[in-house]
């Protein structure tokens, strides 16, 4: 038995499918909640062979997918593409139910369409969060500079140097001695900025220190490459994955955009530059390729040497 699911923020429906004859054995609909996902396993069991459908497991089905596959079940990643496109092609329209729509993803795993198998969080997943939560503290504090920038560009001429630091401004604000309220506030201000700066600091230093020892757990020999470590490391992996799920090593550099695409027209033909695939793994890549330059015995400075001597720009 296959048993679609249609996950809502809210509420799921679920819908037992017999891909024998295509035809529904049972339907539930469960509160989004823990209590729910404990009734929809106990209404499960009235199937003892059974596979689990849920649509857009990625995204609003993550958490019940996961939960599954926790617990030993077997599930089934549908996109919400393909339970589009059988609604259509069985019924006519686009017409949507939340059970024609469970049914639909029971029915394109059935038939082995675009269905594929969701795996249990691993470690891929640690780096994955540990990337994400480090690119958005970067982002903050960019941010967090930009702004005391702003306030120290009217507090002294010429304001600050570009690569702000802490340390650099407290100094500059001891310097400072403000004659109107406005200065009065202005410097208050940046001295709250200078103390947010200080604490982004301290956070993107505790994050590097657990990335450190999330990559130790791992083993990864990642970081005995020229021009990369901690940070990069992390992101190659959470945003990769096992190198394996790669067929070859042209199909990971189509996946970072790093390939060059062909055009041609008539007789000539030339290349250009991918704008598309994963463009922070792209970033990561194009990273490592300006350290190895800088360094005189990589891999990758002989490599650009190589390409030098052949003439190329």
């Amino acid at each position: 038995m296959i048993i679609g699911i249609d996950p809502h923020k809210m509420s799921h429906t679920a819908n037992a499918v017999d891909p024998s004859t295509n035809s529904t054995a049972a339907s539930l609909r469960i509160d989004a909640s823990l209590a729910g996902y404990r009734e929809l396993m106990r209404w499960s069991k009235q199937f003892p062979e059974r596979r689990w459908a849920v649509e857009n497991a990625r995204g609003l089905g993550r958490h019940l997918a996961q939960w599954l596959v926790a617990r030993g079940e077997v599930v089934l990643d549908v996109p919400s593409t393909a339970t589009a496109r059988v609604r259509e092609l069985s019924r006519g329209s686009r017409r949507k139910t939340d059970v024609i729509d469970a049914a639909a993803a029971a029915c394109v795993a059935a038939l082995h369409g675009d269905a594929t198998v969701v795996t249990g969080e691993d470690h891929t997943t640690v780096f994955a969060l540990l990337e994400e939560r480090r690119a958005n503290l970067a982002g903050q504090r960019v941010r967090i500079a930009n702004q005391l920038h702003a306030v120290l560009r009217d507090l002294t001429p010429g304001g600050a140097a570009l690569a702000i630091t802490a340390k650099a401004a407290s100094a500059l604000l001891r310097s400072i001695r403000p004659e109107s309220s406005a200065e009065h506030t202005r410097k208050q201000l940046a001295q709250d900025l200078v103390r947010e700066l200080r604490a982004a600091d301290a956070s993107l230093a505790d994050i590097e220190g657990r990335m450190t020892v999330a990559l130790n757990e791992h083993g990864t020999r990642l970081r005995t490459i020229d021009g990369i470590g901690a940070v990069t490391a992390v992101r190659l992996i959470g945003r990769t994955g096992f190198a394996s799920r790669f067929a070859s090593e042209h199909a990971f550099a189509t996946y970072a955009g790093v390939a060059p695409i062909e055009i041609a027209s008539g007789e000539r033909t030339r290349h250009r530059l991918s704008r598309s695939g994963d463009r922070r793994l792209n970033s990561a890549i194009h990273l490592i390729a300006v350290t190895q330059v800088r360094m005189r015995d990589s891999i990758g400075r002989a490599y650009f040497d190589k390409k030098i001597a052949e003439g190329k720009t």
